[in-house]
Protein backbone atom coordinates (compact mmCIF):
# COMPACT_ATOMS: atom_id res chain seq x y z
CA UNK A 1 0.00 0.00 0.00
CA UNK A 2 1.50 3.70 -0.57
CA UNK A 3 2.34 5.79 2.23
CA UNK A 4 0.51 8.64 0.10
CA UNK A 5 -3.00 9.61 1.74
CA UNK A 6 -5.32 12.23 1.41
CA UNK A 7 -7.35 14.02 4.39
CA UNK A 8 -10.39 15.09 2.92
CA UNK A 9 -11.22 18.37 5.57
CA UNK A 10 -14.59 19.81 6.31
CA UNK A 11 -13.01 23.15 7.78
CA UNK A 12 -16.86 24.08 8.79
CA UNK A 13 -17.66 20.98 10.51
CA UNK A 14 -18.76 21.28 14.21
CA UNK A 15 -18.72 25.35 14.15
CA UNK A 16 -15.33 25.40 13.17
CA UNK A 17 -13.77 21.92 14.73
CA UNK A 18 -13.30 20.71 11.24
CA UNK A 19 -10.20 23.46 10.86
CA UNK A 20 -9.21 22.73 13.99
CA UNK A 21 -9.03 19.14 13.96
CA UNK A 22 -7.20 18.96 10.59
CA UNK A 23 -3.59 19.94 11.80
CA UNK A 24 -3.57 17.56 15.16
CA UNK A 25 -4.79 14.99 12.47
CA UNK A 26 -2.33 15.22 10.18
CA UNK A 27 0.60 15.39 12.54
CA UNK A 28 -0.51 12.27 14.50
CA UNK A 29 -0.58 10.98 10.44
CA UNK A 30 2.51 12.33 9.36
CA UNK A 31 4.50 10.87 12.38
CA UNK A 32 3.62 7.29 11.47
CA UNK A 33 5.45 7.61 8.58
CA UNK A 34 2.54 8.85 6.28
CA UNK A 35 2.66 11.05 3.37
CA UNK A 36 -0.39 13.68 4.04
CA UNK A 37 -2.09 15.40 1.17
CA UNK A 38 -4.81 17.70 2.23
CA UNK A 39 -8.47 17.69 -0.28
CA UNK A 40 -10.91 21.20 0.98
CA UNK A 41 -13.69 21.63 -1.60
CA UNK A 42 -15.27 24.91 -2.02
CA UNK A 43 -18.84 23.02 -1.50
CA UNK A 44 -20.10 20.09 -1.33
CA UNK A 45 -20.13 18.95 -5.07
CA UNK A 46 -16.59 20.31 -5.55
CA UNK A 47 -15.60 18.56 -2.22
CA UNK A 48 -17.40 15.12 -3.75
CA UNK A 49 -15.14 15.49 -7.24
CA UNK A 50 -11.63 16.00 -4.98
CA UNK A 51 -12.49 13.45 -3.19
CA UNK A 52 -12.93 10.98 -6.16
CA UNK A 53 -9.52 12.28 -8.07
CA UNK A 54 -7.65 11.52 -5.13
CA UNK A 55 -9.17 7.93 -5.29
CA UNK A 56 -8.83 7.78 -8.53
CA UNK A 57 -5.51 8.65 -8.68
CA UNK A 58 -4.02 5.75 -6.45
CA UNK A 59 -4.48 7.91 -2.42
CA UNK A 60 -3.34 4.88 -0.04
CA UNK A 61 -6.80 5.91 1.76
CA UNK A 62 -9.07 8.79 2.10
CA UNK A 63 -9.17 10.29 5.49
CA UNK A 64 -12.76 12.67 6.16
CA UNK A 65 -12.15 15.37 8.93
CA UNK A 66 -15.83 16.49 9.53
CA UNK A 67 -18.89 15.37 10.58
CA UNK A 68 -21.44 12.81 9.12
CA UNK A 69 -22.21 14.93 5.98
CA UNK A 70 -18.11 14.99 4.65
CA UNK A 71 -17.99 11.35 6.08
CA UNK A 72 -21.22 11.00 3.13
CA UNK A 73 -19.34 12.52 0.86
CA UNK A 74 -16.30 10.27 1.21
CA UNK A 75 -18.49 7.52 1.47
CA UNK A 76 -19.40 8.36 -2.51
CA UNK A 77 -16.20 8.96 -3.30
CA UNK A 78 -14.53 5.29 -2.11
CA UNK A 79 -17.38 3.10 -1.59
CA UNK A 80 -16.63 0.00 -4.38
CA UNK A 81 -13.43 1.13 -4.72
CA UNK A 82 -9.96 -0.80 -3.02
CA UNK A 83 -9.02 2.78 -1.31
CA UNK A 84 -9.69 2.50 2.76
CA UNK A 85 -11.79 5.25 4.63
CA UNK A 86 -10.46 6.64 7.68
CA UNK A 87 -12.82 9.01 9.57
CA UNK A 88 -12.08 11.93 11.89
CA UNK A 89 -15.19 12.52 13.45
CA UNK A 90 -15.70 16.18 14.59
CA UNK A 91 -19.02 17.47 13.61
CA UNK A 92 -22.13 17.80 15.55
CA UNK A 93 -23.72 14.32 15.18
CA UNK A 94 -21.10 12.06 13.97
CA UNK A 95 -23.85 8.61 13.63
CA UNK A 96 -21.26 6.87 11.33
CA UNK A 97 -18.42 7.07 13.53
CA UNK A 98 -20.15 5.95 16.69
CA UNK A 99 -21.87 2.94 14.93
CA UNK A 100 -18.39 2.02 14.16
CA UNK A 101 -16.87 2.23 17.71
CA UNK A 102 -14.22 4.97 16.19
CA UNK A 103 -13.26 8.07 18.78
CA UNK A 104 -15.73 11.51 18.60
CA UNK A 105 -14.51 14.68 18.55
CA UNK A 106 -10.69 13.43 19.50
CA UNK A 107 -8.74 14.07 16.50
CA UNK A 108 -5.39 12.71 17.82
CA UNK A 109 -7.15 9.31 18.90
CA UNK A 110 -9.17 9.05 15.61
CA UNK A 111 -5.91 9.40 13.71
CA UNK A 112 -3.87 7.31 15.92
CA UNK A 113 -6.60 4.91 15.34
CA UNK A 114 -6.21 4.88 11.45
CA UNK A 115 -2.81 5.04 11.37
CA UNK A 116 -2.73 2.09 13.50
CA UNK A 117 -5.24 0.27 11.44
CA UNK A 118 -3.23 1.47 8.12
CA UNK A 119 0.07 -0.40 9.29
CA UNK A 120 -1.95 -3.15 10.55
CA UNK A 121 -5.42 -4.91 9.39
CA UNK A 122 -6.21 -2.07 6.75
CA UNK A 123 -9.47 -1.45 7.74
CA UNK A 124 -12.65 -3.77 8.57
CA UNK A 125 -15.31 -4.21 5.38
CA UNK A 126 -18.91 -2.62 6.38
CA UNK A 127 -22.16 -2.38 4.39
CA UNK A 128 -23.63 0.66 2.90
CA UNK A 129 -26.72 1.75 1.83
CA UNK A 130 -27.80 3.00 -1.99
CA UNK A 131 -30.04 4.62 -3.64
CA UNK A 132 -29.44 5.14 -6.75
CA UNK A 133 -26.12 6.19 -7.82
CA UNK A 134 -25.94 7.38 -4.16
CA UNK A 135 -24.16 5.79 -0.73
CA UNK A 136 -25.56 6.19 2.58
CA UNK A 137 -23.97 4.96 5.70
CA UNK A 138 -26.41 5.89 8.50
CA UNK A 139 -30.22 6.10 7.97
CA UNK A 140 -32.56 6.86 5.53
CA UNK A 141 -35.45 9.04 6.92
CA UNK A 142 -38.89 9.76 5.53
CA UNK A 143 -42.12 10.94 6.86
CA UNK A 144 -42.25 13.34 9.87
CA UNK A 145 -38.62 13.45 10.46
CA UNK A 146 -37.81 14.86 6.92
CA UNK A 147 -40.42 16.96 6.50
CA UNK A 148 -38.96 18.71 9.54
CA UNK A 149 -35.72 18.74 7.51
CA UNK A 150 -37.62 19.98 4.62
CA UNK A 151 -39.26 22.79 6.99
CA UNK A 152 -35.90 23.83 8.60
CA UNK A 153 -34.13 24.01 5.53
CA UNK A 154 -36.71 26.68 4.38
CA UNK A 155 -36.58 28.40 7.54
CA UNK A 156 -34.14 31.49 7.14
CA UNK A 157 -34.75 32.32 11.12
CA UNK A 158 -34.30 31.01 13.88
CA UNK A 159 -30.97 29.98 13.37
CA UNK A 160 -28.74 26.97 14.63
CA UNK A 161 -30.70 24.57 16.46
CA UNK A 162 -33.68 26.76 16.78
CA UNK A 163 -33.91 26.44 13.87
CA UNK A 164 -34.70 22.77 14.25
CA UNK A 165 -36.70 22.89 16.87
CA UNK A 166 -39.21 25.25 15.63
CA UNK A 167 -39.84 23.21 12.39
CA UNK A 168 -40.28 20.40 14.64
CA UNK A 169 -43.22 22.18 16.27
CA UNK A 170 -44.23 23.70 13.39
CA UNK A 171 -44.84 19.74 11.90
CA UNK A 172 -46.62 18.82 15.08
CA UNK A 173 -48.93 21.24 14.41
CA UNK A 174 -49.62 19.78 11.27
CA UNK A 175 -49.39 15.90 11.92
CA UNK A 176 -51.07 13.69 9.96
CA UNK A 177 -50.51 10.40 9.25
CA UNK A 178 -48.87 9.60 5.84
CA UNK A 179 -50.12 6.70 3.39
CA UNK A 180 -46.83 4.66 2.14
CA UNK A 181 -46.65 2.12 -0.21
CA UNK A 182 -43.62 -0.11 1.51
CA UNK A 183 -42.12 -3.54 -0.40
CA UNK A 184 -39.32 -5.65 1.90
CA UNK A 185 -37.23 -7.49 -0.41
CA UNK A 186 -39.20 -9.05 -2.95
CA UNK A 187 -42.51 -9.49 -1.10
CA UNK A 188 -45.84 -7.93 -1.78
CA UNK A 189 -46.66 -4.48 -1.32
CA UNK A 190 -47.83 -3.56 1.91
CA UNK A 191 -50.08 -0.14 2.22
CA UNK A 192 -49.41 1.37 5.37
CA UNK A 193 -50.27 4.69 7.57
CA UNK A 194 -47.37 5.70 9.37
CA UNK A 195 -46.06 8.90 11.00
CA UNK A 196 -42.57 7.89 9.37
CA UNK A 197 -40.24 5.03 8.32
CA UNK A 198 -36.49 4.98 8.91
CA UNK A 199 -34.05 2.33 7.06
CA UNK A 200 -30.76 2.44 8.85
CA UNK A 201 -27.87 0.75 7.65
CA UNK A 202 -26.27 2.33 11.29
CA UNK A 203 -28.56 2.77 14.19
CA UNK A 204 -29.01 6.01 14.85
CA UNK A 205 -29.30 9.72 13.26
CA UNK A 206 -29.84 13.26 14.07
CA UNK A 207 -26.66 12.90 16.68
CA UNK A 208 -27.39 9.93 18.52
CA UNK A 209 -31.50 9.51 18.01
CA UNK A 210 -31.74 4.98 17.81
CA UNK A 211 -34.20 5.25 15.49
CA UNK A 212 -33.10 1.71 14.14
CA UNK A 213 -31.70 0.72 17.36
CA UNK A 214 -30.66 -2.91 16.43
CA UNK A 215 -28.88 -2.34 12.92
CA UNK A 216 -25.25 -3.70 12.47
CA UNK A 217 -22.80 -2.18 9.76
CA UNK A 218 -21.71 -5.66 8.86
CA UNK A 219 -25.36 -7.82 8.43
CA UNK A 220 -25.89 -7.67 4.99
CA UNK A 221 -28.97 -5.90 6.16
CA UNK A 222 -30.87 -3.04 6.81
CA UNK A 223 -33.19 -2.43 9.96
CA UNK A 224 -36.62 -0.91 8.96
CA UNK A 225 -38.50 1.02 11.84
CA UNK A 226 -42.14 2.23 11.25
CA UNK A 227 -43.55 4.75 13.57
CA UNK A 228 -47.30 3.97 13.22
CA UNK A 229 -50.03 6.39 12.82
CA UNK A 230 -50.02 8.65 16.64
CA UNK A 231 -51.33 11.43 18.35
CA UNK A 232 -48.90 14.40 19.63
CA UNK A 233 -49.06 13.45 22.87
CA UNK A 234 -48.04 10.21 21.88
CA UNK A 235 -44.87 11.26 19.70
CA UNK A 236 -43.83 13.42 22.19
CA UNK A 237 -43.62 10.02 24.67
CA UNK A 238 -42.15 7.88 22.12
CA UNK A 239 -39.47 10.32 20.45
CA UNK A 240 -37.38 10.93 23.98
CA UNK A 241 -36.87 7.42 23.75
CA UNK A 242 -35.24 7.17 20.63
CA UNK A 243 -31.86 8.17 22.40
CA UNK A 244 -31.91 5.20 24.29
CA UNK A 245 -33.10 2.95 21.42
CA UNK A 246 -35.81 1.94 23.87
CA UNK A 247 -38.86 2.97 21.83
CA UNK A 248 -38.81 0.28 19.48
CA UNK A 249 -40.83 -1.76 22.51
CA UNK A 250 -43.79 0.79 22.29
CA UNK A 251 -47.11 -0.24 20.61
CA UNK A 252 -47.05 2.08 17.92
CA UNK A 253 -43.53 1.05 16.80
CA UNK A 254 -43.17 -2.30 14.48
CA UNK A 255 -39.60 -3.38 13.13
CA UNK A 256 -37.97 -4.90 10.14
CA UNK A 257 -35.12 -6.26 8.36
CA UNK A 258 -34.59 -6.69 4.57
CA UNK A 259 -31.53 -6.07 2.06
CA UNK A 260 -34.03 -3.95 -0.15
CA UNK A 261 -36.53 -1.70 0.97
CA UNK A 262 -39.21 0.18 -1.43
CA UNK A 263 -41.02 3.53 -0.16
CA UNK A 264 -43.63 5.25 -1.76
CA UNK A 265 -45.09 8.13 -0.62
CA UNK A 266 -47.16 11.41 -1.85
CA UNK A 267 -45.28 14.79 -0.89
CA UNK A 268 -42.34 12.89 0.84
CA UNK A 269 -38.44 13.59 0.30
CA UNK A 270 -36.31 11.08 1.30
CA UNK A 271 -33.41 11.93 3.25
CA UNK A 272 -29.82 9.68 4.04
CA UNK A 273 -26.92 10.64 5.96
CA UNK A 274 -28.74 14.01 6.75
CA UNK A 275 -28.64 14.62 3.22
CA UNK A 276 -31.62 15.33 0.76
CA UNK A 277 -32.25 11.82 -1.57
CA UNK A 278 -35.62 13.53 -3.41
CA UNK A 279 -39.24 12.24 -3.54
CA UNK A 280 -40.39 9.12 -2.69
CA UNK A 281 -40.27 6.50 -4.40
CA UNK A 282 -37.17 5.68 -3.21
CA UNK A 283 -35.52 2.11 -3.57
CA UNK A 284 -32.34 1.33 -0.81
CA UNK A 285 -30.69 -1.66 -1.39
CA UNK A 286 -27.93 -2.63 1.16
CA UNK A 287 -24.48 -3.64 -0.37
CA UNK A 288 -22.63 -5.84 1.52
CA UNK A 289 -18.60 -4.81 2.44
CA UNK A 290 -18.79 -1.96 0.26
CA UNK A 291 -16.00 -0.32 2.18
CA UNK A 292 -13.15 -0.92 4.17
CA UNK A 293 -13.51 1.32 6.67
CA UNK A 294 -10.19 2.13 9.08
CA UNK A 295 -10.49 1.69 12.92
CA UNK A 296 -14.13 0.08 13.06
CA UNK A 297 -15.01 -2.69 15.65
Amino acid sequence: MTSDITLFVNPTAGRGRGARAAAPAARVLRDAGFHVRTAVGADGPDALRRAREAVAGGTGALIAVGGDGMTSLALNAVAGTPTPLGVVAVGTGNDFARAAGLPVRDPVAAATVVAASLKGDGGRAVDLGRVGERWFGTVLASGFDSRVNDRGNRMRFPTGRLRYDAALLAELAALRPIPYRLRLDDGPEQHIRATLVAVGNGRSYGGGMRICAGARLDDGLFDVTVVGPCRRSTLLTVFPKVYRGTHLSHPTVTTHRAAKVTLEADGVTGYADGEPLGPLPLTAETVPAAVRLLGAR
